[in-house]
């Protein structure tokens, strides 16, 4: 008798069929093991850092520097600017008291565990309000020269053993690279990067989050509120802990930013600014 829910057609052997029984219940990880090989071939080769001790002209260095590392920032912005786009989507639903649907839930206790704080918190609209101060992207120019200065325009030791551009230390033996004038009593390597990219996403990312930089993230949430782009001249006024120098190195960057000025623009794919714009102490460049 022919069972009514069955095709009188003989159906087609699905490639899993054809396996042998005992690989039926790998078929989940072998297809994980697939994709996380086509991952390793396709995703993008890491940005090496280019051999900039090669140029000896001041200018062609600065302008080599600012061009290779510009798109990686803007890349690395964008991607903060996404978050914070989402962010700033789902936060109506929390002032409003609303329960918060699955995906969205788990959406935000990773960004919040990236930018180290817990969801919800004591508050949901407490960390709601920390989450949207940190969320957020870091001006170009400043990224840029604070690069330029930490790492002597791309020449460091560190940059060009670790990629590390900013002078970023880490605490856990082997980390990184010993300095070599580091106290006998001391234990911080500088830490080492497996790309530049690496790099700029922990320097935007310890500006967002580390105690040392609220003075920043106030800056830029008051501008915010103004409705106004955050600028690098401004939020600038916000590193007097990046280091021990305090004023002075806030004034040396400053002044790198403005003396720079031209080629950050044409780095940024920008325009060239009239003579007006150049003089002001206030544009985002």
């Amino acid at each position: 008798m022919v069972n009514p829910n069955e095709s009188e057609t003989p159906q087609p052997r699905r490639l899993i069929d054809r396996l042998p029984p005992q690989w039926a219940g790998e078929g989940a990880a072998l297809l994980a093991m697939v994709l996380v090989a086509l991952w390793a071939v396709l995703r993008p080769a890491p940005e090496v850092l280019p051999d900039f001790s090669e140029i000896e002209r001041a200018d062609v260095l600065k302008a080599s520097f600012f061009e290779f590392l510009a798109p990686i920032v803007a890349s690395e912005n964008e991607r903060v600017f996404d978050q914070r786009r989402t962010l700033l989507e789902i936060a109506p639903e929390v002032d409003d008291g609303r329960p918060l649907p699955l995906l969205d839930r788990h959406w935000m206790r990773k960004l919040s565990a990236e930018y180290e704080l817990d969801w919800p918190g004591d508050s949901r609209e407490e960390t709601l309000a920390l989450l949207q101060r940190r969320v957020d992207v870091v001006p170009e120019p400043l990224a840029l020269v604070q690069a330029a200065k930490e790492s002597g325009w791309g020449r460091s030791r560190f940059a060009r053993q670790g990629n590390n551009l900013f002078g970023h230390w880490c605490y856990v033996r082997g980390c990184g690279i010993v300095p070599s004038r580091r106290n006998q009593d001391a234990a911080h390597e500088v830490a080492a990067f497996d790309s530049v990219r690496h790099s700029v996403r922990r320097y935007i990312n310890n500006l967002n989050t580390h105690p040392s930089y609220l003075p920043l993230r106030r800056i830029r949430e008051a501008e915010r509120e103004a409705n106004v782009e955050p600028r690098a001249l401004s939020l600038a006024d916000g590193l007097i802990r990046y280091s021990e120098r305090r004023e002075a190195y806030v004034e040396e960057i400053k002044q790198i930013i403005r003396s720079n000025r031209e080629l950050i623009r044409r780095a940024m794919g920008e325009a060239s600014p009239s003579a007006d714009t150049l003089a002001s102490a206030d544009t985002g460049a």
